[in-house]
Formats: structure tokens, C-alpha cells, sequence
């Protein structure tokens, strides 16, 4: 039977409210749920693993030599919280993980109640004799979207086009507060899927098409985490996903068949992970689909050798749902199918059913010599090390001093202001926007007008999503009531009735409902549905100055409606804050938002994506503003980004802020196969700052770009010119940027050996 002083900290650390609760929780625990016995080991006290002063490694080496297989086990097994036989099977079992899927939720769906199971269960796992706590995980999207109350932000494909990482690593810390106030440690986000084909139903859970919005986005990665993994008390695991190639599937089905080339899937698919990986996302989440027939689930050379290996990931890779039973393709999960999954590299097993079954297959496999002894010491010793970075062994309970932030105003400003540079203008004949505010009589309609669930899209409240009043916040129609003047009347109907010639303008807010994985896919259509055309045709019958806002996870077939449109706002799936909508209407907010997204101009150009010679209607980085109603410059259909770090130059110049600079360029290749490779780039500057750049390089060789991310990268015969991206236009003075590519070469691989920023010499590494 544990001892629950056992449990508790040295005295130095019960100084802080999260240990003291921590203290006093674990000293409730006077009757010990049911553990497996186990022998010569008594309960531990006063060990090394659990000296918070020692290095993470050396607590990580004891812990793991104290342990046996089947508690080795545990840890690799995640059990989701309905699924549980028993509460008490978190300590018979030594469960790793416990998840909420979407809509998983404690029966008192509030922050407070979330708290409550989180500590419940937390209390279980550290009843047994070495203590060791769990990590709860949850599908924290677009804010803390399983909570109640919770504020949520617009889905990743409206963060895109604000172009703005500095606001998504804000996004992600506030929800890294709202999550860590509920107790939970681990979010299964951020999704850095490239989505190469509309049709999917994931779309909205991509920032974009192009490697480099995602890339770029990877800095929500640090709001969560914090610059150093547990080195705030709301500091919690983030979760790249999924890995790799679910954007890419043939057709656009979800977990479907990504069939593309390795250089392909290198340059389109794997940038964004590389970045994560350099900020030090503590996990990542293999997709459901497969590569060339092949699923990720079981591959060894995705797993292993590319992302543990040749990236460098040193954190711990944690499966989909139910992932590893898709292996050979038959319901349920066999000895065969577990076997490979961990032989690939997987570490942790997201069962998230029949956990007392896989626990024994696994075992079996261990036995049998199937699975190496060396492999779970491995994966074991990788999700350990993540406990102990976050701080688990020492504040295993909910912090509740943050709980008060779940939904605070705070937040939701924040969100306010994530809806507001999301909105792309897309068409603004006549300069009918922004409305003025003292408009007289205005006419709203649209299934989406007033609706939250509408607005918020999938993985909100429940897993799919739903319409209705789910979650408190502010509709778009309440945003435009809350915006207009006294003398303005705002008039509302659904559907359109009731509209006539005496109103000054109609606003239309149109588009799709909630949906999530596999019920999103639309393999034959895109366009609007039966209800919103029935309602644009009422509008538009009146004669009165039409504005369409948009609500979707993606771009929408309308090519043959939009010329009966005035105006038309792509606001994607705004969140909780529709009030943010309203400030971009009424001119409060100059629309600054672009397209991440390729614009179809029919369905059958599917999939369409930037630079692939197809015509759509609207470009990627498309979009208006009310300065001058020009498209905003986007990137240009040459190849994408690159990546460069700091130094000094032999030759100091005049740049573009009008003073001298000097530069280094460091240029490393990563990874070579056959005739292929991947190199990083990166530029750094010194004396002043450089606000939009052209580096210049020439190859020694024959190499050829064949695609890049984080730059604009053309090439004409030897000479290669790399030009900024949006997010990366500036590099401050004492600062760096960078870009990467893919290449192709024959023969000999030689670095450049000279380089020039704007004109000026700079020193090259390599």
C-alpha cells in the first residue's frame, strides 16, 4: 500500500499554491485504489527521479531502471476517458495517457469540472508505488473548443491568411492558459498539414496550401510550449500533426492515399514538421493516410529514419486515433499490427478503446522477441522525459489560479482581433465598403447570420461540431447591431423574407455548416447549398446593394453567383468573436487579410493550387483593402520558401533603411539522397536592419531548385535569386532569417561560395 507522504514534494517547493494543493491532494489519498502488485519494490520515496534538482536524464535512467515491462507498458498505452472500465485501471495498468476526443467532456462541462476529473485522475496515477503521473490530452484546435465557455479562435485556415505568426503565437499562449487552468498538459495541435485539394474535409485545419503559411505558423508551437517546455506554469505539450501527407491525398479523402514522389512529399509536406522539430515540439501525431499505398502508421522510414533521425526529433511520436489497427487494412488491431507500428517508431499508442488488449499484445510481442526490449526503453524513456519537462512530477495538479482565464475578456479581444485580420476582401464593386454606421436600414440574412455553432465550425463543444447557441459568444449579426449608429436599423430574417427596396443595404451571411473529418469530404461538389441560394435570390430581387459574408473551412464554388454580388467578405470559420467580422464591415478595420487558399473558378479545376498553370478566379495572396481596393501583393507563382543565421560581413553598405549593413549567409544541406537534397539558408545582418531582401548566390554545379518554403526562389541557369516572403521581410539589425529548399543535382554536391544581400558582398559559411 503507497505511503501518501511518499507522494509529496521536498519542503523547499511547497512554497508555491500548485504545490501545496499538490500536497495536500496526494494526502487525501488514505485508502489506495487497486494497483498491481509489485514485487521487492516498495513505495517510492526519496529517490533520484524524484529529485526535481538533478538533470532530467539522470531522473529519466532511474525511474526507467525502477520499473517493469508491463509499467513500461502503461506509459506507451493512452486510454480515452469514456472508454475506461474502471478509474481504477489508470493505477492497475499504469496508464501513460488519458484523452478527451472531440466532445469528451466531464458531465459538468466547465472549466471547473474539467479541473475536477483532471485532478481525480491524476490522484489515481500517482497511488501507485513509483508515482508516476499522467498526461492528459485533448484536440485543443482553436482554443480550449471541448470547454464550455472557452474562448475560440478562428480555425487555422483564417489564421493564414492574416500572415501574422506574432498573433498566432499569442493565440496559442492564451490557449495554453485556458487549457493549463482545466489541468490538462498536452494539446493535440498545431495541425501543419499542407492541403493541396479542397475537397477535403480538413481543409480548415490547414494555415494553407503552400509550405510556407504553415511554416511560418509553426510559432503557435511556442505559445504553447513557452520558450522552454514547462518553464511556465501554463506551459503545455504541443502536438505537430499529422505526420505526414494528409493534405495531399488523391481526391481529397481523408485518410486517404498521398501518391506523390519523396521529392514531392519532401517539399510540400515535410517543411513545416522540420520547423517544429527546431522549436521543439514535444510530440508529433502520425497521419491516418498513406504514402504511395504504404500507411504512415507503419512506416519505419517516415517514423525512424526521417523525422527521428534525419530531423533530429527528440520528443515522443504519438499515434491517431485507433491508428495502428488501420496497418493491414481489417477492423481491429492484431500482434502483427502493434509490432510494427512501435518498430516504426511510434511511442505512444492512442488506442484508445481496448487498451487491456493492446497492453497484451504488446506484451507478447516483447516476450515473443518481435519487439526489442531496447525499442520501449526508448519510447518509454521519451515520453518520461516530457513528464519531468513539464514539471508533472512536481505540480501534478490543475493550477486553478488559472482557471478564471477560461473565456476571459482578455481572450477574447485577442480572438476579436485573430476574426478581424483574418476577413480577405474578395469583391467590392462601387466601394460599397465599409458601411457607414449611420446607414439607415439594413437587411440581414443567412443561415449563418446568428449562429455560433455555424461560425465556429467543427471540433467545437463536440467533435463534428453543431448549429446553435453551443458556447457563449457574439454573433455576427450581434457584432453588426453593436456597430451601427443610433439613427441605423438593423432588420433580420433568415431566410431573406420580408426584404423590399427601402433598405439601404442587404447582408448575407452564407455558407457552410459544421463538420470535421470524413463527413467534411465533398467529392462532388462545392457550392452553395439549396437554402442559401433560395435566400441570395431574395436578396438580390429586391434590387438592394448586396453584402456577402462567407462562412467556410474553405473556397466555395460561386463563380456563377458573384457577379450578382456587390460585395463579397470571406470571414472562413471566425470562432466565438463574430464582432470581429463587424469591425472589417463598418470600416473599424482596414481589411488586410489574403488568400492561403487557391480560388477555384469551377469545381472541376480540383485540386488547384498556386502555380500549377490552372486560372482560378481569385490567386493565393489575393485580397482587397478600402485604402485602394487593390489585391494586396502576393507571392508569386515561382517557387516557394528558405532559411538563413546571423553574422557579420567583410563589407559594410548602404541597405534600404539608409545605413550600413554587413551580412552572413549560412548555407547547410540537411539531408542528400541519390540526386536530390534539402539545404538550409540563413541570413543574418549586422549595423542596421534590412526591410526586404534579394539574396543572390550562383552554384558551382549542376543543382537545380525544385521547390522552397519561407522565400521566393527562381533560378536561371546557375544563379539563384531567393526574395523575402511576406512574414520574413524584415531582418533587424543583429538578427537573422531564413529559407529552405529541395534541389536536384548530379555529380558533385558543392556548396556556393560567394553571396549578396541587396547588392552588398556577404560572408559565406557552409
Amino acid at each position: 500500500m503507497p505511503n501518501p507522504s511518499g507522494l509529496t514534494r521536498p519542503l523547499r517547493l511547497l512554497s508555491t499554491p500548485r504545490a501545496i494543493v499538490a500536497w495536500l491532494a496526494a494526502a487525501l489519498i488514505l485508502i489506495p485504489l487497486t494497483a498491481v502488485p509489485r514485487s521487492g519494490t516498495a513505495t517510492a520515496q526519496g529517490l533520484p527521479y524524484q529529485d526535481p534538482s538533478l538533470p532530467v536524464a539522470t531522473r529519466v535512467a532511474d525511474l526507467l531502471s525502477r520499473m517493469t515491462l508491463d509499467e513500461k507498458i502503461g506509459q506507451m498505452t493512452q486510454v480515452e476517458r469514456s472508454a475506461l472500465q474502471s478509474e481504477s485501471d489508470i493505477a492497475t495498468y499504469r496508464l501513460g495517457s488519458i484523452l478527451s476526443g472531440g466532445g469528451s467532456a466531464p458531465p459538468n462541462n466547465t472549466a471547473t469540472g474539467w479541473a475536477d476529473m483532471y485532478d481525480n485522475y491524476q490522484r489515481i496515477a500517482l497511488s501507485t508505488p513509483l508515482g508516476i503521473p499522467i498526461i492528459y490530452g485533448v484536440d485543443a484546435v482553436h482554443g480550449h473548443n471541448n470547454v464550455w465557455g472557452a474562448t475560440i479562435f478562428p480555425h487555422n485556415i483564417g489564421l493564414g491568411a492574416t500572415r501574422d505568426p506574432e498573433l498566432v503565437r499569442r493565440i496559442g499562449a492564451a490557449t495554453a492558459e485556458e487549457v493549463a487552468g482545466t489541468g490538462v498538459d498536452w494539446t493535440f495541435a498545431p495541425c501543419l498539414c499542407v492541403a493541396r485539394d479542397d475537397r477535403w474535409g480538413r481543409t480548415y485545419e490547414s494555415f494553407g496550401e503552400d509550405p510556407e503559411i504553415p511554416t511560418a505558423m509553426t510559432t503557435i508551437v511556442t505559445g504553447f510550449q513557452g520558450p522552454v517546455l514547462g518553464g511556465s506554469p501554463t506551459s503545455i505539450l504541443a502536438t505537430a500533426k499529422h505526420y505526414i501527407g494528409d493534405g495531399g491525398t488523391t481526391g481529397g479523402v481523408d485518410q486517404g492515399d498521398t501518391r506523390i514522389s519523396e521529392a514531392e512529399l519532401r517539399a510540400i509536406h515535410l517543411p513545416p514538421f522540420r520547423a517544429a522539430v527546431e522549436r521543439g515540439v514535444g510530440s508529433i501525431m502520425i497521419s491516418f493516410s498513406s504514402w504511395n499505398g504504404q500507411k504512415v502508421h507503419g512506416h519505419r522510414y517516415l517514423i525512424t529514419d526521417v523525422l527521428k533521425g534525419e530531423l533530429g526529433f527528440t520528443g515522443f511520436v504519438v499515434s491517431d486515433w485507433g491508428g495502428i489497427d488501420q496497418i493491414d487494412g481489417q477492423p481491429g488491431f492484431t500482434g502483427a499490427e502493434v509490432a510494427q507500428a512501435i518498430n516504426a517508431g511510434i511511442d505512444m499508442v492512442m488506442v484508445p478503446y481496448d487498451y487491456r488488449q493492446f497492453i497484451s499484445l504488446l506484451r507478447a510481442e516483447v516476450q515473443a522477441g518481435r519487439v526489442s526490449q531496447e525499442r520501449i526503453n526508448d519510447a518509454v524513456s521519451r515520453i518520461l522525459t516530457k513528464k519531468f519537462e513539464l514539471g508533472l512530477f512536481e505540480r501534478p495538479f490543475t493550477d486553478r489560479t488559472y482557471t478564471s482565464t477560461v473565456g476571459s475578456a482578455e481572450h477574447r479581444a485577442l480572438a476579436r482581433q485573430a476574426v478581424r485580420q483574418s476577413q480577405v476582401l474578395l469583391k467590392n464593386d462601387g466601394d460599397l465598403l465599409p458601411l457607414p454606421k449611420n446607414i439607415g436600414r439594413i437587411f440581414v440574412a443567412g443561415k449563418n447570420a446568428d449562429d455560433i455553432g455555424n461560425q465556429s465550425g467543427g471540433w467545437t463543444i463536440s467533435w463534428q461540431g453543431s448549429s446553435g447557441d453551443i458556447t457563449p459568444g457574439t454573433t455576427i449579426l450581434e457584432g453588426i447591431r453593436a456597430t451601427v449608429g443610433s439613427a441605423s436599423t438593423v432588420t433580420y430574417n433568415r431566410d431573406g423574407y420580408g426584404i423590399d427596396s427601402s433598405y439601404d443595404v442587404a447582408i448575407a451571411v452564407v455558407g457552410e455548416t459544421p463538420y470535421a473529418e470524413g463527413a467534411g469530404d465533398r467529392p462532388n461538389s462545392l457550392s452553395l447549398d439549396s437554402t442559401d441560394l433560395a435566400t441570395l435570390s431574395r436578396l438580390q430581387a429586391s434590387g438592394v446593394p448586396l453584402v456577402v459574408v462567407l462562412v467556410s473551412g474553405r473556397p466555395l464554388d460561386i463563380a456563377s453567383q458573384i457577379n450578382s454580388w456587390d460585395a463579397l467578405l470571406a470571414a472562413w470559420l471566425p470562432g466565438t468573436e463574430g464582432q470581429g467580422v463587424a469591425d472589417v464591415l463598418f470600416g473599424d478595420y482596414n481589411p488586410t487579410g489574403r488568400l492561403p487558399m487557391t480560388w477555384m473558378r469551377s469545381f472541376s479545376q480540383q485540386p488547384i493550387n498556386r502555380g500549377d498553370g490552372q486560372t482560378p478566379l481569385f490567386e493565393y495572396g489575393f485580397g482587397l483593402s478600402y485604402s485602394d481596393d487593390e489585391p494586396s501583393p502576393g507571392p508569386t507563382t515561382a517557387s516557394p520558401t528558405a532559411s538563413v543565421t546571423p553574422s557579420e560581413s567583410n563589407t559594410p553598405s548602404t541597405g534600404p533603411t539608409g545605413g550600413p549593413f554587413s551580412c552572413t549567409v549560412n548555407y547547410r544541406v540537411n539531408s542528400q539522397w541519390n540526386d536530390g537534397f534539402v539545404a538550409d539558408v540563413s541570413i543574418g545582418v549586422t549595423g542596421a536592419a534590412v526591410n526586404g531582401w534579394e539574396l543572390r548566390f550562383t552554384f558551382p554545379g549542376n543543382q537545380r531548385v525544385t521547390n522552397a518554403w519561407n522565400a521566393v526562389v527562381t533560378q536561371t541557369g546557375s544563379q539563384v535569386v531567393a526574395r523575402n516572403a511576406d512574414h520574413n521581410a524584415s531582418i533587424p539589425a543583429g538578427s537573422s532569417t531564413s529559407f529552405g529548399f529541395l534541389g536536384s543535382f548530379s555529380g558533385t554536391n558543392s556548396p556556393p561560395r560567394s553571396a549578396s544581400l541587396n547588392g552588398v558582398e556577404c560572408r559565406v559559411n557552409t
